[in-house]
């Protein structure tokens, strides 16, 4: 029979098992998250300060205080790490970062729709943007946002720690997550597996095709609706920095 344990702790294997090339790592991590900082607070000082700019930039606002947040779950103790021989970290500790991983990351996931739906709003519909997206409009749709993010980690959180773990405590990532978790674990884990499966994918693909429809409808109003250079030029300015945020999380959620 699998030997059942009550774990304490997990041993976070990380990147690498190469020491010298693990002070390499410490270095680049560590500017990456400077500069996350530093880039971040840039923004949110910038909106606070200019109180004229439009809904989009509170949008901005909220993705930057998301970024910081979002960084500081994994890359402190990931820092931390690189620089320890004793890799581990407590069952609760665990259990704090997979929900506020799941937390922030579903709620800038979903940010980033309601961002799609914005510019495409002011660049389709111009005329209607003060009245579509007015100012209690854009406080409402961000706290919906973050309600349903911290719902939708309150499932990881609540369900994970009712696992029931079987030998090794190693847990093959650079921090906790719920699929290295259910690779550890015993027993049935089919009702963990479907919420990370259906309810994360779904609310990831929904956000994707959200996404997706908005940039499909910006590009044709542009391409067969107005053919203008400065219209071009405002959906560019408008539009530009929100598609390269989309790209870069999309292309680092296979990932995890």
């Amino acid at each position: 029979m699998p030997n059942h344990t009550s774990l304490n702790e997990f041993v976070l294997l990380g990147i690498t098992d190469t020491q010298e090339l693990e002070y390499y790592l410490f270095a680049i991590f560590l500017i990456i998250y400077i500069l996350i900082l530093l880039g971040n607070g840039a923004i949110l000082v910038i909106v606070i300060s200019e109180a004229q700019l439009h809904s989009l930039m509170y949008f901005f606002m909220y993705l930057s205080c998301l970024d910081i947040c979002y960084s500081t779950v994994t890359l402190p103790k990931m820092l931390d790490d690189f620089l320890s021989t004793h890799k581990t970290i407590s069952f609760v500790g665990c259990i704090t970062q997979i929900h506020f991983f799941h937390f922030l990351g579903s709620t800038e996931a979903i940010l980033l729709g309601v961002m799609a739906f914005d510019c495409f709003v002011a660049i389709c519909n111009p005329l209607c943007y003060s009245l579509i997206m007015k100012h209690q409009v854009c406080l409402c749709l961000a706290d919906v946002t973050w309600m349903i993010g911290f719902f939708h980690a309150l499932l990881h959180s609540i369900m994970t720690p009712h696992l029931t773990f079987c030998g090794s405590n190693h847990i093959h990532h650079f921090f906790c997550y719920v699929k290295p978790l259910l690779d550890l674990a015993c027993g049935n884990t089919e009702l963990n597996q479907w919420i990370l499966e259906t309810v994360t994918g779904t609310i990831a693909i929904s956000i994707f095709f959200i996404i997706l429809f908005s940039y499909f409808y910006i590009i044709s109003f542009l391409l067969f609706k107005s053919r203008s250079f400065s219209m071009l030029q405002k959906a560019l300015s408008t539009c530009a920095s929100h598609f390269i945020v989309v790209i870069l999380c999309y292309l680092a959620a296979p990932h995890f």
